[in-house]
């Protein structure tokens, strides 16, 4: 199984959802983040004084799948994700050695399938 993680534009959410829907993905975990790449911050001008935000909100989605699929679902999140503008984002991916569903004891490929 790999996990893939994606931090994006939040609003793009919407579209990669969509994509990994297609693809067939049915459950992931989405979380309201900061950070800051090589896009680093911005200035911004608030009652008169400059200041600086250094993080930038963003988008993490956590999907785990089978490693059948994972190149998939990272060529969904890559193409519904992209802008073609700076700070469009990261994908990871990484191994996962064992998953386990609370309700029924499940664990493996098994656990992260729909039932």
């Amino acid at each position: 199984m790999k996990k893939v993680e994606a931090i994006i534009k939040p609003f793009k959410l919407e579209d990669v959802k969509e994509a990994l829907s297609e693809v067939g993905v049915e459950g992931m975990t989405v979380v309201e983040v900061k950070g800051f790449g090589r896009q680093k911050g911005h200035t911004e001008i608030y009652r008169g004084s400059e200041y600086t935000v250094d993080f930038l909100p963003k988008v993490k989605i956590e999907v785990v799948v089978d490693d059948s699929r994972s190149d998939a679902v990272v060529d969904a999140i890559v193409k519904a994700a992209n802008t073609g503008k700076i700070g469009d984002g990261k994908v990871f991916v990484s191994a996962v050695l064992d998953a386990i569903r609370i309700r029924t004891g499940e664990r493996g490929a098994d656990a992260v399938s729909s039932s």
